[in-house]
C-alpha cells in the first residue's frame, strides 16, 4: 500500500521513510518503530492509519535493518542515539509531511518508539499529538516543560520492560508541567497491541491481547481525529 520515501533531516542528511498516503489534505501522524525496525508489522500500522485517513509515515531509524532475534533487536536499539533519533528523524518525518500538506502531525511510537515519541515531543516543535505505547525514556532525560502539546499513553500494568512505578513517576513530571495528558492503564502485557507477541515467535514478556488493543485504537484514533482533524 505504502512506498519509500526519502526524507531531510533539519541538519540536512537523507533518511529513509515507509509513507502510507491517507490522500489529499489528510492529517499526518509520524510512526516511531520498535526495537525490532521498521518491518511489516509497523508498515502495517502505517496501512491501518492511512485506511483511517491520516497520511502516516514511518522514519527508518536503523537504516535498513531489522530482526526478528531479540538480542539482535536489543544489540541495534542500543546503537541507537536517542536523542539524534528523536531531534532529527522523527523531526524530519514530522517536517516532511507538513510539506506534503498535512496541516497538523501527531507522532506515535510503540515500545522504543514510544520511549522515543515521549523525547520526540520535547524536541520537536512542529508536532501537534503525541499518542505513547507501553515506552518511557529515562526519567532524566525528560524535561517535560517543554511538551507543549496534548498526549495520550497506553500503559500495561504487567509490563515487565516498563515498570508501572516509572509510569507513575513519568505522569507525576507532566502533572507538574501542566501538559494535556491522558494516560490509560491496561491489565496486559508489554507489546499488547503487536499481533505478532503471540505464538512461538513471542518473546516472554510480550504478549498481544486483541481486545485491549482494539481499545486503545479506538482511544487513539478518537484522540488524534479530534487533535488532528
Amino acid at each position: 500500500m505504502g512506498q519509500m520515501i526519502e526524507i531531510k533531516r533539519p541538519d540536512g542528511k537523507p533518511v529513509q521513510g515507509y509513507l502510507a498516503d491517507g490522500g489529499k489534505a489528510a492529517p499526518g501522524v509520524v510512526v516511531i518503530q520498535e526495537w525490532w525496525g521498521l518491518n511489516d508489522q509497523i508498515r502495517g500500522v502505517a496501512d491501518r492509519l492511512a485506511q483511517a485517513g491520516f497520511s502516516a509515515l514511518v522514519p527508518d531509524l536503523y537504516r535498513g535493518k531489522s530482526t526478528v532475534e531479540a538480542e539482535e533487536a536489543h544489540h541495534l536499539m542500543t546503537g541507537l542515539d536517542f536523542g539524534d533519533a528523536a531531534s532529527q528523524d522523527v523531526r524530519g518525518a514530522v517536517q516532511a509531511l507538513k510539506a506534503r500538506g498535512c496541516a497538523k502531525v501527531g507522532v506515535t511510537g510503540y515500545c522504543m518508539g514510544g520511549a522515543l515519541t515521549v523525547l520526540a515531543l520535547t524536541t520537536v516543535p512542529e508536532a501537534d499529538a503525541g499518542v505513547v505505547w507501553y515506552g518511557y525514556p529515562p526519567l532524566e532525560f525528560v524535561d517535560a516543560s517543554k511538551i507543549k502539546v496534548p498526549v495520550l499513553a497506553h500503559w500495561a500494568l504487567q509490563d515487565q520492560a516498563f515498570a508501572i512505578d516509572g509510569v507513575d513517576k513519568l505522569e507525576a513530571k507532566l502533572e507538574e508541567a501542566k501538559v494535556a495528558y491522558q494516560g490509560q492503564r491496561y491489565l496486559a502485557h508489554h507489546g499488547f497491541a503487536n499481533e505478532t507477541a503471540q505464538g512461538p515467535r513471542r518473546i516472554p514478556i510480550t504478549q498481544y491481547d486483541a481486545a485491549w488493543a482494539q481499545v486503545a485504537w479506538d482511544r487513539t484514533m478518537r484522540f488524534f481525529g479530534h487533535q488532528l482533524g
